[in-house]
């Protein structure tokens, strides 16, 4: 067998639709748009947002306050990963920061945010360093002796 002798599956390969190629090829005439209207013009997006006169929904939906990036502004709240001082327990050294937090499976993507949640209690005295804390996290963590850092983003 050759390349030239490959042939695809019987049925794989479906002629292309031909419109406007007489009345006899069943899409002549309006080639399947019917008469008149959007459907039957060209250039022009009938179904792009047109709801039928009914207001489209990127119109009613409101816009966010502040500089515009385009048309619509959408917002994109900064997301965090969320790890709770009770399970600051199992992390073993005295300063606790992003990598020893991935390596100890609390965290998994590098390239997330971290914040520090005040669920649970600090057990002992460490340093942590995380993008973000809880006012509570935080009281916890100076209580017990340890010390707390504030990442940049």
């Amino acid at each position: 067998m050759r390349l030239n002798e490959l042939k695809g599956a019987p049925g794989s390969k479906k002629a292309r639709k031909r419109v406007g190629r007489g009345t006899g090829s069943g899409r002549g005439k309006t080639s399947g748009r019917g008469h008149k209207g959007a459907g039957a013009r060209s250039g022009v997006s009938a179904f792009a947002g047109y709801e039928g006169g009914q207001m489209p929904l990127q119109r009613r939906l409101p816009r966010l306050k502040g500089e515009a990036r385009g048309r619509h502004t959408v917002a994109r709240p900064t997301v965090y990963a969320p790890v709770n001082l009770g399970e600051l327990e199992g992390v073993p050294g005295d300063t606790i920061g992003p990598d020893e937090l991935r390596a100890a499976g609390l965290v998994r993507k590098k390239a997330e945010l971290i914040k520090i949640l005040g669920d649970g209690d600090a057990g002992r005295a460490v340093a942590v360093k995380a993008h973000a804390f809880s006012k509570s996290a935080r009281e916890k963590i100076e209580a017990g002796g340890g010390s707390v850092e504030v990442l940049e983003r």
